[in-house]
C-alpha cells in the first residue's frame, strides 16, 4: 500500500489512541510489524501555548517509522504550524483527525464537528497540505449522525485538497463507540476516490481484518480498541492478511510477560507516578479473563510504585503456573 510518495510495508496500521499511542506502545506495534503506527491526536492550540508535554508527544526519537502524526484543531493556521513541526520531528504522515466524537473536542468545533462545517475542513487540509512535503492524511466518521452521512462527500474534499488517503471509522459521533461499525460507508467512500482508504471500527480478531479488506475494498485495516492489551492482534492480522497462517494467540505467561515488559518501556519514558497510573489499565486489559483476573485489578490499582507492580505481575504469573488459585496477594503494597 501507498500513501502518496510512502509506502507501507503491509496494510496494518496502529490507530491514534488519546492516552494510549504513546511511545512505548508505538515501539511494541513496530516490533508487532505495523506499516504504520499514529501517535495520540494533539492539539494545535496547546502547542500554540507552548505546552511541554504536547511538545513531548513529538518525540519520535528510537522510532523505525514510518510514524503519523495526528493533530486536532480548527484554524487552519495553527494546523498548518503543527503540521511542519510534526514534518521537523520525523513524521512520514501528518494525519488531521476530523472523526473525534469527544465532547471538549467537538464544542470548540474540532474533531469531528469539521464534518458539519465541509467549508472549514477544505481551509484546513489545504493549508495542511501546502505546509509539508510529507503525506497528509484524513480520519473521520461515517458523519456526525444518521441525518448527515457524508463521509464520502468529505474524502473527496480531502482528495482534492491533495490528501493522499483518508481513514473511516464505521460509526457516527452519535454513536461514540457504541453500536456495531458499519463497513458499508467504508465501500462507500472507497468507490467515491482514487485515493488510498483505510478502514477502521470493530477488528478484535485477525478474521475480521481479512473480513473487512474483502468485504469493503479498503486498502489497509487500522485497528485500535482490538490492541488493547493484545498488541499480538497486530501481528497475527499481518501474517492472515499476508495469506499466511493464523499465528495462535497469547498464553497466559505471554500476556504477563508482556505487561511486564510494557511497564518498563513506559517507565523508561514517563516518571514513575504518571507511568505507574497509566500502566494500571493496560495491566487490567492485559489480564482480562485470566483467572482472578477482577481481584488482580484490586491489587494493581492500589500499588503506586512500578517496583509493587512488577511483584504483583511476577507472584501472579508463579501463581498461574503452579496453578494455585490464590495464594493470598498482599493486602498492603508498598
Amino acid at each position: 500500500m501507498r500513501i502518496g510518495n510512502l509506502e507501507l510495508a503491509n496494510p496494518v496500521i496502529l490507530a491514534p489512541m488519546s492516552g494510549i499511542s504513546d511511545k512505548a506502545f508505538r515501539l511494541l506495534a513496530e516490533e508487532a510489524g505495523c506499516g504504520l503506527v499514529y501517535t495520540e491526536m494533539i492539539s494545535v492550540n496547546a502547542l500554540a501555548y507552548d505546552s511541554q508535554r504536547t511538545r513531548s508527544m513529538f518525540d519520535l526519537t528510537g522510532e523505525r517509522g514510518p510514524t503519523a502524526v495526528q493533530i486536532f484543531g480548527s484554524e487552519p493556521r495553527r494546523m498548518a504550524g503543527a503540521a511542519i513541526a510534526a514534518e521537523s520531528a520525523g513524521a512520514g504522515v501528518v494525519d488531521i483527525n476530523m472523526g473525534c466524537p469527544a465532547p471538549k473536542v467537538v464544542k470548540n468545533l474540532e474533531g469531528c464537528a469539521l464534518m458539519r462545517d465541509i467549508p472549514l475542513a477544505e481551509r484546513i487540509i489545504k493549508a495542511v497540505v501546502r505546509a509539508v512535503g510529507i503525506p497528509v492524511t484524513v480520519k473521520m466518521r461515517k458523519g456526525w449522525d444518521e441525518n448527515s452521512v457524508n463521509a464520502p462527500e468529505l474524502a473527496r474534499v480531502a482528495e482534492s485538497c491533495g490528501a493522499k488517503s483518508v481513514t473511516v471509522h464505521g460509526r457516527t459521533r452519535g454513536q461514540f463507540y457504541s453500536g456495531k461499525a458499519d463497513w458499508d460507508i467504508i465501500t462507500q467512500v472507497k468507490k467515491a476516490v482514487n485515493i488510498a482508504v483505510v478502514g477502521n471500527g470493530d477488528i478484535f480478531a485477525p478474521e475480521d481484518a481479512v473480513s473487512m479488506m474483502t468485504l469493503t475494498g479498503c486498502d489497509a485495516v487500522m485497528i485500535g480498541r482490538g490492541s488493547l492489551g493484545n498488541p499480538w492482534l497486530l501481528k497475527r492480522s499481518i501474517h492472515l492478511i499476508a495469506d499466511r497462517e493464523n499465528i495462535p494467540g497469547p498464553d497466559f505467561r505471554d500476556r504477563i510477560d508482556m505487561a511486564l515488559r510494557h511497564l518498563e518501556m513506559v517507565c523508561r519514558y514517563k516518571d514513575e507516578p504518571r507511568a505507574v497510573k497509566e500502566m494500571r489499565k493496560h495491566i487490567a486489559w492485559y489480564l482480562k479473563g485470566l483467572q482472578d483476573s477482577s481481584k488482580m485489578r484490586d491489587y494493581v490499582n492500589k500499588a503506586v510504585t512500578a517496583a509493587a507492580l512488577r511483584e504483583i505481575l511476577i507472584e501472579y504469573r508463579e501463581d498461574l503456573e503452579k496453578g494455585v488459585q490464590d495464594r493470598g496477594y498482599r493486602e498492603e503494597i508498598k
